[in-house]
């Protein structure tokens, strides 16, 4: 009787992008050799995934860059893969930066502890008052394209594209990774002007209920999810980002073990995804 062929992903990469801080290269050259133990793996660039996605049993998309850089080539990816009924991983389906950061006027219009955020000229004075605020594209990402204003002003031809938030003192930056809406680790930034000069961080039971909430929030029930927030000077927590798209891992920041249970429980997940 011939084995049952081991099930093949197409691991999409942009091994060639340059992030300040951080090699992705390095972490999907890792990640993708460990997978490789147990599925047919084989890489390729974002623009090239709509073209390839039909031979293999799922897509893994992992640290392919800001879509904005190939916006056209996402939105054909995406429109493939919904036509063929292509497993990917991450589904499609996210909530978070996914779709852009809607989701941070959404969040801060309901009550969220989130950074206060609007997008609108006539939401301008639903902001606190702050020494600066922070100006930046909806469908932005890796700092592409923010700035810094001293006061909370918006175009009107900007009303939708862009983001306002009060520019927040706060003692460290904090991230919590999920696998499944399963907590696996930790990290944070003790010195706020290195922000990706990260050590592993003990949370407490507060903490993680912070984090967990919103990875509850969101609809995926399987991937990676990564939930970056912010210590105020008051003491609490406020939530950055819900990266579910293509969140860097920070995996040479952890140690072996951590590393290790994390690779595992990738593996569980894809194979559950694949089931």
């Amino acid at each position: 009787m011939s084995e049952r062929p081991r099930p093949s992903l197409l691991f999409v990469t942009d091994l060639s992008y340059e992030a300040r801080g951080r090699r992705y290269c390095d972490e999907d050259i890792h990640l993708s050799s460990r997978l490789r133990e147990e599925f047919d793996v084989a890489l390729c660039h974002p623009r090239d995934a709509a073209a390839l996605l039909d031979g293999f049993d799922t897509v893994v998309i992992r640290n392919s860059g800001p879509v904005l850089h190939y916006q056209e080539a996402y939105d054909a990816f995406c429109a493939r893969a919904l036509e063929l009924g292509v497993r990917v991983y991450n589904p499609l389906h996210g909530r978070g930066d996914m779709t852009g950061k809607q989701y941070l006027v959404d969040l801060s219009r309901a009550g969220h502890p989130v950074i206060p955020t609007v997008d609108r000229v006539a939401d301008l004075g639903l902001l606190p008052a702050a020494p600066q605020y922070v100006v930046k594209p909806k469908l932005g990402a890796d700092s592409v394209g923010l700035r810094f204003v001293p006061q909370a002003a918006l175009p009107e031809s900007d009303d939708g594209l862009m983001l306002v938030q009060p520019r927040i003192d706060f003692r460290y930056e904090v991230s919590f990774y999920f696998i499944d809406r399963d907590f696996q680790y930790a990290l944070y930034a003790p010195r706020p002007e290195q922000r990706w000069v990260l050590e592993p961080y003990a949370p407490s039971a507060a903490d993680l209920e912070f984090a967990s909430s919103f990875v509850e929030w969101n609809s995926l029930d399987h991937g990676i999810q990564r939930v970056d927030a912010c210590r105020t000077a008051q003491g609490e927590l406020l939530l950055v980002e819900l990266e579910d798209l293509n969140p860097y891992l920070s995996l040479d920041r952890v140690a072996k073990p951590v590393r290790e249970a994390f690779v595992t429980r990738l593996k569980a997940s894809l194979r559950d995804l694949s089931a």
